[in-house]
């Protein structure tokens, strides 16, 4: 089975486990899903829609934040890892939008990216869940699943990404990088699966019988 073949076996099993798909971070606004995004840097989802639900009601622009200041934003976001960076990067993020887009997220990648704190794969999610830019964002856990299901032997998140753009059809890119997450989470997770139990697993490598080992990012 090359990878094409493998790509219509994966969307096939993931369109019928995934109809709809939700987005795994609540937000108000694209400026609110850059935060949170952000937030989620060696952090679950689930912890950050904990802190940001008695955030957003209220702060929920660039300007908000500024008016706050790093100290405050600490208080705020301090039940997550890493909060005094990230707190740093949100403050400003926020001050270079107030200044130099009018309060505007921008729709470039290389805009996002030069953000304090914006890195490739946040600067993806926000184009494809905020702007509906044709992206696949990959982090850790996608680079792992691409590599259990043979569609790329990458190194690195950047030659995954590649390598996963070139295999599915770029109108499938937005949902598919959220149904792989959510199918990684449910069904193909690092200590159950081990590339040999799920129904994509077993679809694509029938014959497969030891743990496959993924090369980490």
């Amino acid at each position: 089975m090359n990878n094409k073949e493998k790509a219509k076996v994966i969307q096939k099993i993931l369109n019928k486990t995934y109809p709809k798909i939700p987005i795994p971070l609540n937000y108000k606004n694209t400026f609110t899903l850059l935060v949170s995004v952000l937030l989620s840097a060696q952090c679950t989802d689930v912890n950050v829609n904990n802190v940001t639900k008695d955030i957003y009601p209220k702060y929920y622009k660039p300007e908000h934040f500024v008016k706050l200041g790093r100290k405050k934003i600490e208080k705020l976001i301090k039940r997550i890892g890493i909060f005094r960076v990230k707190a740093k990067n949100i403050f400003y993020l926020s001050k270079i939008l107030v200044e130099k887009f009018k309060g505007r997220v921008p729709k470039t990648y290389k805009e996002l990216e030069e953000l304090p704190g914006v890195g490739h794969k946040t600067a993806s999610v926000v184009m494809s869940q905020g702007f509906g830019y044709p992206a696949f964002p990959v982090d850790t856990h996608i680079h792992r699943l691409a590599q259990r299901w043979g569609l790329t032997n990458g190194k690195n998140v950047i030659q995954t990404e590649r390598d996963l753009k070139e295999i599915f059809p770029k109108k499938n890119w937005n949902k598919l990088h959220l149904q792989i997450i959510w199918y990684g989470r449910e069904y193909c997770k690092a200590r159950d699966c081990y590339g040999i139990t799920c129904k994509i697993c077993k679809s694509c490598y029938p014959n497969r019988k030891k743990t496959f080992k993924t090369i980490k990012a």
